[in-house]
């Protein structure tokens, strides 16, 4: 019996597992990442904050990609954590709607931060002497203003278009949060006009980042070969070498889930891949800025000295 989404008054998430056993491992895996998903973006913004020399617009961009990571894995992890330990699966329709809306919204955001961030760097390469002017603080505030309301704009476009849709039958969402197929898997009948406004979606908030990207290497390779040393070029490749990797492992594994039409949508495969870019993204990126940073690792050393001094 088919029944509206205003009827809907709660969501049942499966998660991934249905056994306790199996539930409690899960448990400890997403707490222990979760936790080191915090103390590795908290410290990572602390540092920023407080050492001057990383006090640049590529440190002030990667500060913010941060923060944004520690709000992004906030929206999902908690939720799995209780759902992992509690006999209580359920979620309020309007819960799943804040998730739903928030996920979208931070995820956009950090499509279009990358995308301001390989332009830093381009400019940092192709004019080192003027780099500072070009990146002004203002600049660089207002790239990071655009890239928020870019997202949550279209966040506003994605929820709302998503829950006016009809749910009926079942209201289980074989997933561990609200997400896009998950949720068509439930609606009765996707309208033609709903999928138009995932490619839009797609194609403004994903494909256009990725050219802006894609468009700023390029010219990053130009100025890169331009350099005479060997030397030179690799030290400049380095600076982009942990944005390339961020942006490779992002935006490849939101391509994946969001670019095939629903009919095609595997609920299992996709399950693992949201996995990897709502919960191990955030911790990773701590680490890809900071292993191979030697500013980042003398600022490490500078705090745990004054710690030490105050102990």
């Amino acid at each position: 019996m088919e029944r509206s989404n205003h009827t809907v008054t709660d969501f049942i998430l499966l998660g991934f597992s249905t056994d306790p056993v199996m539930e409690k491992i899960l448990f400890v895996l997403f707490l222990g990442v979760y936790s080191m998903t915090l103390i590795g973006n908290t410290t990572l913004i602390i540092l920023i904050c407080n050492d001057s020399r990383l006090h640049t617009p590529m440190y002030f961009f990667i500060g913010n990609l941060s923060f944004l990571d520690l709000w992004y894995s906030s929206v999902y992890t908690p939720k799995i954590l209780v759902t992992c330990i509690s006999e209580d699966k359920s979620i309020s329709f309007a819960g799943c709607l804040a998730q739903f809306f928030f996920s979208a919204g931070l995820a956009y955001s950090e499509c279009y931060l990358l995308a301001a961030m390989a332009y830093d760097r381009y400019t940092a390469i192709s004019n080192p002497l003027l780099y500072a002017q070009a990146m002004s603080r203002r600049l660089c505030i207002c790239l990071v203003v655009y890239s928020y309301t870019g997202g949550f704009v279209n966040a506003i476009i994605l929820t709302s278009n998503t829950f006016t849709l009809d749910f009926c039958g079942d209201n289980v969402i074989d997933d561990f949060f609200c997400d896009v197929p998950p949720l068509i898997k439930l609606a009765c009948d996707v309208r033609e006009s709903y999928q138009s406004v995932l490619y839009f979606l797609l194609a403004s908030n994903v494909i256009s980042p990725t050219l802006l990207i894609l468009t700023s290497y390029l010219f990053i390779i130009a100025a890169i070969l331009r350099i005479r040393s060997t030397q030179g070029r690799l030290k400049a490749f380095s600076t982009c070498s942990s944005h390339l990797i961020s942006v490779t492992l992002y935006y490849g594994s939101i391509l994946y889930i969001y670019s095939r039409p629903s009919s095609s949508y595997s609920l299992e495969r996709d399950k693992m891949v949201s996995t990897f870019y709502t919960v191990l993204f955030p911790m990773l990126n701590p680490m890809i800025y900071s292993l191979r940073n030697k500013d980042v690792k003398e600022a490490l050393r500078k705090l745990f000295k004054l710690a030490h001094a105050e102990v």
